[in-house]
């Protein structure tokens, strides 16, 4: 009989015993031995046991509005293992999942670690040329894929084939001529919950492309144990509870939406709610708060500037915890929320090859500004970029390995089977991980973020490689160089900025930057999309020719309007 597994609930138990006990918990929490683990088998059977009709997942889709329990999405995750290993899947093989918030997700998320097989998550929003990346470097051998996306894939073929989710607009196929069809799922309700072989809880479950300053995405892999159970750190944080309803603000395909769209809530016995949507509305999202009775909310910071425009005095909610993670939160909007509900926003911080490593807890005094402190689990140091040192103020924040924390990723990959040995002797030194990011740390151990020590930086809560979106803008003909750096704005706290240098015979006019801006559209993600350009006839660079972006983001920091020479994306109908 399926039970919840005996070191991980003890654990668990723990931290909800002390949330309110920061230093309780921070001094005590052990992180479990789980040698052998598997999330579906070892926790969420042992959920559907205990809590039959406990509501796991809720999702609101317009007028849709679908709810499954606890034992009836455990036993749609059998029917999905089940046919998943009757297509060809096995242990250990990786398939692709590129859905946004659709029931499916949270079902061929869930088989797939049954089965034993690893996922490689991506976001709907993608170029082709993105995803057949990821279909290359992560040896995917399977993808699902929602119908409306099935173009994306036309120039790509897969061991196992391509499994297509949902329906398709009037007078076309529901199934494209060599697709699969996931309705098929349904002939696998009543199959054998056993599948072949055991999971050991350092065997590889996910499988993460996170953006970075080299030429493609970093590939991070996490196991059964790292992401399954070193959220334990991210519940202490959220404060959840079991039988919380819990609503997160996150994209699938990105590392926040599995912390707290599918691991951190299922840990503490909780609903994922969903609240889907073409358009954000804050009226809309208000309304999904009071009606669903949401007790703990979590939304990045771009959300968070959004509602303060309304009036939340006006509205009556249940919510008792209030999160916010991706960048840091103006100190106004946590002020305007605290007066509005009486609720303090609580920040966080950690990483796509982490869980939550610092955050501030419930019962704990929020500093304003701080990210707050070190999670249990966690041994952080700051480390000095330059020489290596050991600051008590100031450093690069970074993971002590001895002992290792279960919640860090196995390392970073070259490919599904090739480990980057390069990059990971680079973030593996000295005895800690190194996360990139630069901290300060006062008397009482509060941790502030000062900055990246690299150039990447947040854009409504996405990350933004500037290497990623220079080598788009240089396929351009009428670019000879770019630069793109984060220009401040007071919606998305940031921008992408292309300084470009022209190459001959073309004109620094609307013309130009138009047809290079269009460029990007066509060739870009929606979130990395470059959305103000200028051109300049020299960037500044070191002696070795590397260009200095940070003269370009100190000069957009100064700035207190729009250079004279600026076009904008919004400028344009497209």
């Amino acid at each position: 009989m399926p039970s919840l597994n005996p070191h991980l609930r003890t654990a668990r138990d723990f931290l909800v015993q002390h949330r309110d006990d920061y230093d309780v918990a921070y001094a005590g929490f052990s992180w479990p031995d789980l040698p052998l683990f598997n999330f579906a088998t070892d926790w969420f059977d042992g959920l559907a046991e205990e809590d039959p009709d406990g509501l796991a997942l809720w999702v609101l889709d317009g007028d849709s509005d679908t709810r499954l329990t606890f034992a009836q999405l455990a036993d749609r995750s059998v029917a999905v293992a089940q046919y998943l290993h009757h297509l060809g899947l096995r242990r250990g093989d990786r398939v692709l999942v590129v859905l946004g918030n659709v029931v499916p997700l949270w079902e061929v998320m869930l088989g797939a670690i049954r089965l034993g097989a690893v996922v490689i998550p991506a976001t709907p929003q993608l170029a082709p040329a993105d995803l057949a990346d990821r279909v290359a470097r992560g040896d995917a051998r399977l993808l699902v894929a929602d119908r409306a996306d099935v173009d994306k894939f036309a120039a790509l073929e897969l061991p196992l084939g391509r499994l297509v989710v949902g329906s398709a607009p009037a007078g076309e196929p529901d199934v494209p001529e060599g697709w699969l069809d996931y309705r098929r799922v349904d002939d696998f309700v009543h199959a054998d919950r056993h599948l072949p072989g055991v999971s050991r809880g350092d065997d590889p479950v996910l499988l993460y492309f996170t953006s970075g300053t080299t030429a493609r995405p970093k590939l991070v892999e996490h196991s059964q144990t790292s992401y399954p159970v070193g959220h334990l750190s991210t519940l202490y944080w959220m404060g959840l509870k079991p039988g919380d309803v819990h609503l997160n603000i996150s994209s699938p395909g990105w590392g926040k939406h599995a912390w707290s769209n599918f691991f951190t809530p299922w840990l503490a016995g909780a609903t994922v709610l969903v609240h889907t949507y073409t358009r954000f509305d804050p009226a809309a999202l208000l309304d999904v708060l009071v009606r669903c009775g949401v007790t703990t909310f979590c939304a990045p910071p771009t959300v968070w500037r959004m509602l303060v425009q309304t009036d939340l005095g006006a509205v009556q909610t249940s919510l008792r915890e209030l999160l916010s993670a991706g960048e840091p939160l103006n100190p106004e909007v946590i002020e305007r929320v605290r007066d509005a509900w009486g609720l303090v926003i609580r920040d966080g911080y950690g990483q796509t090859e982490t869980t939550a490593q610092v955050g501030n807890p419930p019962g704990a005094v929020v500093k304003v500004g701080a990210m707050g402190r070190p999670l249990p689990g966690y041994d952080v140091v700051l480390v000095d970029p330059a020489t290596g040192e050991v600051s008590a103020t100031e450093g690069e924040l970074c993971l002590r390995l001895d002992p290792r924390p279960v919640a860090l990723m196995k390392g970073y990959k070259a490919t599904a089977d090739t480990v980057d040995d390069e990059l990971n002797a680079e973030s593996f030194t000295g005895g800690v991980y190194h996360t990139g990011d630069v901290v300060s740390r006062d008397d009482e151990g509060y941790l502030t973020y000062v900055g990246r020590a690299d150039d990447v930086f947040k854009s409504s809560d996405y990350k933004i490689s500037p290497f990623e979106l220079e080598s788009v803008l240089i396929e351009h003909p009428a670019v000879a160089e770019a630069a793109v750096v984060a220009a401040p704005d007071p919606i998305r706290l940031a921008v992408p900025k292309a300084y470009v240098l022209l190459a001959a015979g073309h004109a620094p006019d609307a013309e130009t930057a138009r047809a290079v801006l269009a460029h990007t559209r066509a060739h870009l993600a929606p979130y990395q999309r470059v959305r103000r350009l200028e051109f300049t006839e020299e960037l500044p660079k070191t002696i070795s020719g590397k260009i200095r972006r940070i003269e370009l983001r100190e000069a957009e920091e100064r700035r207190t309007g729009r250079a004279p020479d600026e076009f904008r994306d919004a400028d344009f109908t497209w």
